[in-house]
């Protein structure tokens, strides 16, 4: 009776780890923390109070801020659309480009001696900041929106090797090995065992790029890329706060607008 009146509770116990099996969690979140405490002379913490303190400064900013001049409102939906046309065109050539780089660096499928040296390329290409490469593309080819198609393009191809290849890392291998089983090539493996099972999350993946380029093109325009970001700056300049709201609204409405169409989007794939 003992035993058997005991059997629930055991049952119901929670599962417990031993010092050992927590070890590695306690040393990880223990080094983050340190890192904080660390960090927070060097990022001037200690200034967040001057949020309150400086409060009147910051209300009449807001004051200037929230009374946009939409005068020229048609530049600036003119320029918003270019800027999501260079996001749009960037994130075309990066996926282009990620989708056999994203397979080379893939563990499963891609040897060694090939895979190592493309996650580097693309550690490479993730590492350069996006107003760098557009600065060595404005000097290539001159000021203008092409520059910034091809700074998204490198730094966004780079990005997305690296989750398609984790998508095809964690893809099941039951539908390649029974595409193997026929005879088929390597080349007919991928395209019949993996690419119909990663499809729609590198769909997703390029989905949400774009949506982040729209973004990303806005800051390139500050150094001459084309786009909303060169009307931006130049009311920033100007200290022209009814126009930079004016502009910042056509922002935020533009974002809004592709991040609903990428949730529908997303939605039908996954």
């Amino acid at each position: 009776m003992t035993s058997a009146a005991s059997t629930p509770a055991t049952a119901l116990a929670p599962p417990t780890r031993s010092l050992g099996q927590r070890a590695p969690d306690l040393l990880v979140w223990g080094g983050v923390l340190v890192l904080l405490v660390l960090a927070f002379g060097p990022v001037e913490m200690r200034n967040a109070g001057r949020l309150f303190t400086n409060s009147d400064n910051m209300r009449q900013f807001a004051q200037e801020f929230l009374k946009p001049d939409f005068t020229h409102w048609r530049l600036f939906v003119a320029q918003m659309w270019l800027t999501v046309q260079i996001a749009l065109w960037g994130t075309f050539l990066a996926i282009v480009v990620a989708i056999p780089f994203g397979l080379a660096c893939s563990r499963n499928i891609s040897p060694v001696w090939l895979q190592q040296p493309m996650r580097l390329l693309m550690n490479l290409l993730r590492s350069i900041p996006d107003l760098v490469i557009g600065t060595i593309f404005l000097v290539a080819v001159g000021l203008g929106p092409f520059a910034g198609v091809m700074a998204l393009a490198i730094s966004t191809a780079g990005v997305l090797a690296k989750l398609f290849s984790e998508a095809v890392e964690a893809i099941d291998k039951g539908p390649v090995e029974g595409v193997r089983a026929t005879g088929a090539s390597s080349l007919q493996e991928i395209v019949w065992g993996v690419l119909p099972q990663v499809a729609p999350l590198w769909t997703s993946y390029a989905l949400y790029r774009f949506e982040s380029n729209s973004r990303s093109a806005t800051v390139l325009g500050l150094i001459g890329a084309g786009g909303i970001g060169q009307v931006l700056f130049e009311s920033l300049n100007a200290f022209d706060y009814g126009q930079l709201a004016a502009i910042v609204i056509v922002i935020v409405v533009a974002v809004s607008l592709i991040d609903l169409l990428s949730q529908a989007m997303r939605s039908r794939l996954l």
